[in-house]
């Protein structure tokens, strides 16, 4: 058998998967900077409770058409004490 030719398409098939998994990334990131049609936000409520860090919120808006609409995300808490 000949090795060259059997590593060859082993490093060919690593290519392969690598430039597979970039592309689902990039296709996750265009995905999560989808644009958002808000007319007028009608609150913005997180669950940080006054702690810092990552939390989870929830904005309730109204689109162009007049239909409430919910989107959850995270987001990083405000904290009181920041700067003292």
């Amino acid at each position: 058998m000949n090795w060259s030719k059997f590593f060859a398409a082993g490093f060919f098939a690593v290519l392969n998967v690598a430039a597979f998994s970039a592309h689902a990334d990039v296709t996750n990131e265009s995905q999560a900077r989808t644009h958002l049609d808000i007319k007028q936000v009608i609150s913005i409520v997180d669950n940080s409770g006054g702690n810092c860090g990552i939390v989870n919120a929830r904005m309730t808006y109204l689109d162009s058409s007049g239909t409430q609409k919910v989107l959850d995300y995270s987001k990083f808490a405000e904290c009181g004490n920041q700067g003292s």
